[in-house]
């Protein structure tokens, strides 16, 4: 026969705190709700007082600071300390997340509102040749922004992804992939005024300082992505599971086509996902495509003669050197801000489609 031992009675104090009284789901959001109208009200009145405006951003953070305070002590009475602190928390990162969209909201705001005006058929039709004052388009800054971010992916993706597959299935921790490594660090902090330099130099070299062309603005934003490939790429290696890859040397299968058909199949979702951060973060680059593509108002299809525009530069003109009427200029330079957002959202979109038709399939 087995004794069985009965809890103490601070045991079953205990147990009773954590389990007895529970708020009702809808008390967090009566709670904030609660909050916004007192801080409200206390912010009218103090605008009203002292003759001033409203104060939207003051409101806020009161409301926050006044629900975090209103939620952690009426949990804590009702559900005990360990709930209270959950909310606490869980409030402390509804409200950090709600502060981190703030400005990713603003501008899109900004940015939708002010481009819709400079929206037209004539916008995507035309150039700038010859046009001063109303009229003219950003074709020939779409144009070339895409054969630029074109000629720099083709550039800086097989040499990331190389570089990825030796510092993980080759370099082994060596002298070279330690080098190898640091020099990628150190090009993930660059600023790009730095690469729009290199790239200018570089081409000085064999066409002479005056050369502006497309190429150059490529060679440029592949300084750029090629660190952000190579580490989005040797973090998606590194998730691969080595008994995948000793699966298939165990199979007689040489190191190369393992590399090929198991790893980078397995994380060709993540590389996708990786290869379009970088391109994210190059396309809208300013300052090194107006050191070597320059700003251009015409039509150029090739990358190896002559200026290329692009849509950052073509913002940047049309805002800096705002003519008659000046109201042209700003709804170009703000359409143009929006057509670039709205090609990156395409970008996007379309590696979630490639990442998901590709990505290896679980399950039997």
């Amino acid at each position: 026969m087995t004794a069985t031992i009965a809890p103490s009675p601070s045991a079953k104090r205990q147990a009773q705190r954590l389990t007895s009284g529970r708020l009702p789901g809808w008390a967090p959001w009566a709670l904030l709700g609660g909050s916004a109208v007192v801080s409200a009200l206390l912010f009218a009145l103090v605008a009203v007082s002292a003759g001033a405006a409203f104060n939207p951003g003051g409101w806020a953070v009161v409301t926050g600071a006044l629900y975090l305070v209103l939620i952690t002590v009426i949990s804590r009475i009702v559900e005990g300390g360990r709930k209270a602190t959950d909310r606490l928390v869980t409030g402390v990162v509804a409200i950090a997340f709600a502060i981190a969209m703030v400005p990713l909201v603003s501008v899109a705001i900004t940015v939708v509102s002010n481009g819709v005006a400079g929206i037209s058929a004539e916008f995507f039709s035309h150039s700038m040749r010859n046009v001063v004052g109303e009229g003219g388009g950003a074709l020939h800054a779409i144009t070339g922004t895409l054969l630029i971010t074109l000629a720099a992916a083709i550039i800086s993706i097989p040499i990331g992804i190389f570089t990825a597959i030796y510092l993980i299935e080759y370099g082994n921790g060596n002298r070279i992939a330690r080098g190898i490594t640091f020099l990628v660090d150190v090009m993930t902090g660059i600023p790009s005024i730095v690469a729009g330099l290199f790239a200018f130099a570089l081409f000085a070299l064999f066409f002479g300082p005056g050369a502006r062309m497309g190429i150059m603005g490529a060679v440029a934003l592949s300084v750029l992505m090629i660190p952000v490939v190579v580490r989005s790429t040797e973090e998606m290696l590194r998730l691969v599971p080595n008994e995948l890859r000793e699966a298939a040397y165990a199979l007689g299968v040489p190191k190369w086509r393992t590399i090929a058909k198991v790893v980078l199949p397995t994380s060709i979702a993540g590389i996708t996902t990786g290869v379009m951060l970088s391109i994210a973060r190059v396309i809208g680059e300013t300052a090194p495509l107006l050191i070597t593509a320059g700003v251009a108002t015409s039509m150029n299809y090739n990358l190896f003669e002559g200026r290329m525009a692009s849509l950052p530069v073509f913002v940047y003109s049309q805002y800096m050197n705002q003519g008659i009427p000046a109201s042209a200029y700003v709804d170009r330079a703000w359409a143009g801000a929006l057509v670039l957002i709205l090609i990156v959202m395409v970008l996007n979109l379309v590696a979630r489609i490639i990442a998901k038709v590709f990505a290896p399939k679980t399950g039997r």
